[in-house]
């Protein structure tokens, strides 16, 4: 498909972005209007985006039916502070209340069932239920052009965090697991960092990998190997030498695997997955 933005309405663009640039994690802004009325809301277009100064963008869209700014956006301009707190499972059916567009003045904390907690640096409360909370002071906002469905980036300062303690794992880094967030997805769909939805990839090593050019044709046009299987393979410092190879040619289902390419090619695909790497060229090199 062939797809020019400039022929999609603002519903069908928002669909197409929002079902292919995802999971987006989810902020769960509460902020504070210059009269004390408390209001929080999820929003979905948010990240991190710098560590010097600790630098979170958020961004309340304008209403693409009406073209109305929303509650945050209004209430970050009159009183620039905000609470990002992280969103897991546990909460997911509560955030998804928190966004029905409720009348100004209306206490979203107490519709969705969330217990508001006093901040430390920041006017607008916290929500004692999200395992982590970032409050943040507003540094900029950036309106991106005004019109119905825009974006407003809110550009946030962290000032102070909360976290709760069970949601770090023994070396004491957050572990996606006991942390379990949700991110958006498109449509109704959402997903989570626990269980099967986890896995790793390891960071390219510090020196140079030799790269997927520099193997073997027959493995690069492997039949059997996939693309993520080629980039394991290619992360590696150096390919096996001779003797490697010689010896591995001493045992005997390694020498019966070399007279076939596809069942060589399948089990050093089964090595990889069990992260016996270098096992696996030594496999793919047999015979050649």
């Amino acid at each position: 498909m062939e797809i020019d933005p400039t022929k999609l309405s603002n519903p069908e663009l928002l669909k197409l972005l929002q079902s292919g640039i995802n999971p987006r994690p989810i902020a769960l802004a509460s902020t504070i209007d210059k009269d004390g009325n408390v209001n929080l809301s999820p929003f979905s277009f948010y990240n991190v985006f710098g560590i010097n100064p600790t630098t979170i963008i958020f961004s309340p869209a304008r209403r693409g039916r009406d073209n109305t700014s929303k509650h945050t956006l209004d209430n970050v301009k009159e009183v620039p502070e905000v609470v990002i707190n992280v969103v897991n499972y546990n909460m997911v059916q509560q955030i998804s209340l928190s966004s029905t567009e409720y009348p100004k003045g209306v206490n979203e904390f107490e519709k969705a069932g969330f217990t508001a907690v006093e901040s430390l640096k920041v006017k607008p409360p916290r929500v004692k239920e999200s395992p982590l909370q970032f409050e943040c002071k507003v540094r900029e906002i950036i309106e991106t052009s005004g019109k119905a469905g825009s974006g407003n980036l809110v550009i946030c300062e962290l000032l102070y965090a909360h976290a709760d303690e069970n949601i770090y794992d023994a070396n004491g880094n957050i572990h996606p697991d006991k942390i379990d967030l949700v991110g958006r997805l498109g449509g109704d769909y959402y997903t989570r960092t626990s269980g099967n939805a986890n896995f790793i990839v390891q960071k390219p090593i510090s020196t140079l990998g030799i790269g997927v050019d520099s193997l073997p044709e027959s493995i690069r046009f492997s039949k059997v190997l996939t693309g993520n299987d080629l980039g394991i393979l290619g992360n590696v410092e150096a390919l096996p030498d001779k003797k490697d190879l010689i010896d591995a040619m001493k045992n005997p289902m390694y020498r019966s695997l070399a007279k076939d390419e596809t069942s060589k090619h399948n089990f050093a695909k089964k090595l990889i997955t069990e992260n016996k790497v270098m096992e696996a060229l030594k496999v793919l090199l047999l015979g050649l």
